[in-house]
């Protein structure tokens, strides 16, 4: 049975799914996708760089694994 107010809330669309069929979609579609996966792409770049730079301090304080 569904609480109050579930059965009004809207679906949340999902916005790509990997692998999943490209068939059915838009140009449009696409370039909508495109866009969004581009800027996860630079999202991930930019926490990898921040890792990155923290294993680095972390490293020069510790030492890395093959030095200790």
């Amino acid at each position: 049975m569904a609480t109050f107010g579930e059965e009004d809330a809207p679906l949340r669309k999902v916005a790509h799914e990997i692998g999943q069929d490209l068939y059915t979609l838009s140009i449009e579609d696409f370039d909508e996708r495109i866009a969004l996966l581009k800027a996860e792409i630079a999202r991930l770049e930019e926490a990898r760089g921040k890792k990155a730079t923290q294993r680095a301090a972390a490293d020069s304080i510790f030492g890395t694994p093959a030095t200790r």
